[in-house]
C-alpha cells in the first residue's frame, strides 16, 4: 500500500470537530489533521493555509520527544519559543477566521 493510497484513505477517517458540529464554530485545533495530511502529501502552502501553526507544532513535539530521550542543552529555551510562537499563530488564525 503506497503512501498516497494511505493518505487518501486516511482522509475518509479523520475525526470531525465536535465544536464545529455542535456549536457551528471552529475550535483552535480545526484544520490540524487536514494540514498534516497536506504536509505528508508535499502540499506545503496548502498545509500552512489550513493550519499555520503546523510548522511550529511539529518541531515542538519533536524537541519534546528528543529531550525526553536525550538531554538537549537549550531545550527549555527552544520549547518556550516554539510554544509561544504556536500559541500566537493559533490564536491569530482563530481570530482571522471570524473576520
Amino acid at each position: 500500500m503506497g503512501l498516497l493510497t494511505f493518505l487518501s484513505v486516511a482522509e475518509d477517517y479523520m475525526i470531525p470537530c465536535l465544536s464545529k458540529k455542535l456549536l457551528g464554530m471552529e475550535c483552535f485545533g480545526c484544520g490540524l489533521q487536514r494540514s498534516l495530511a497536506f504536509l505528508l502529501q508535499g502540499e506545503f502552502l496548502a498545509a500552512f493555509k489550513m493550519y499555520p501553526a503546523i510548522y511550529t507544532v511539529i518541531p515542538l513535539f519533536g524537541i519534546l520527544l528528543a529531550d525526553y530521550f536525550f538531554k538537549i542543552k537549550y531545550a527549555n529555551k527552544m520549547i518556550i519559543t516554539l510554544m509561544v510562537s504556536s500559541i500566537l499563530l493559533i490564536v491569530t488564525n482563530f481570530i482571522l477566521k471570524f473576520i
